[in-house]
């Protein structure tokens, strides 16, 4: 089951044990130094962002966040997001955080796929597939909120880790913004 500090989960809910892991290794150190930077600056929002592996982290931390700090609406930007817990945890995201989670999807990237829904995994939604190419706001699909559109990036059987998971909106992974 999704057991991490502060989160309070419906029963049955669960989600990768790796991915799980790793969030929760830092899970204290990070909602303790949230908490000391919300106090010494009230007017902050909270967001999580994160690619491939690090945007299920992303979604673990985003709940995580949005259920130790209940009173701040937490919002949650993933790109290429491997399927993160079952139907119950795609649904106790949903509840919590609506429309403010934008989980985005590049044309055939293969990892959102990778993980089965055979094996119990579901998507949490709002799912933003940008497809095809080249991205603009004609080319990217609002999907169905509640996560698993078979319309969009569903729709395409998972090719693993391709080069539609190495860009997202025309940047290539890795490029650099900070100099």
């Amino acid at each position: 089951d999704f057991a991490s500090p502060g989160v309070s989960s419906p029963t049955g809910t669960q989600v990768h044990e790796g991915f799980l892991k790793s969030w929760n290794s830092v899970a204290e150190t990070v909602i303790s130094a949230v908490r000391s930077e919300l106090d010494a600056n009230p007017g902050y929002d909270l967001v999580t962002t994160g690619h491939s592996l690090g945007a299920s982290l992303a979604s673990i931390g985003g709940i995580s966040l949005q259920e130790n700090f209940p009173n701040l609406p937490v919002r949650m930007y993933t790109y290429g997001q491997p399927r993160t817990g079952n139907a119950n945890y795609a649904a106790f995201v949903n509840a919590q955080m609506g429309s403010r989670v934008f989980r985005n999807v590049h044309t055939t990237d293969g990892v959102p796929t990778i993980i089965p829904t055979s094996l119990g995994y579901a998507h949490h939604g709002v799912e933003y597939w940008q497809s095809p190419d080249p991205a603009s706001p004609s080319t990217v699909t609002v999907c169905d909120p509640a996560g698993e559109d078979p319309t969009c990036s569903a729709s395409i059987p998972s090719g693993g880790i391709n080069a539609a998971h190495r860009i997202y909106f025309g940047i290539p992974l890795g490029t650099s913004f900070c100099a």
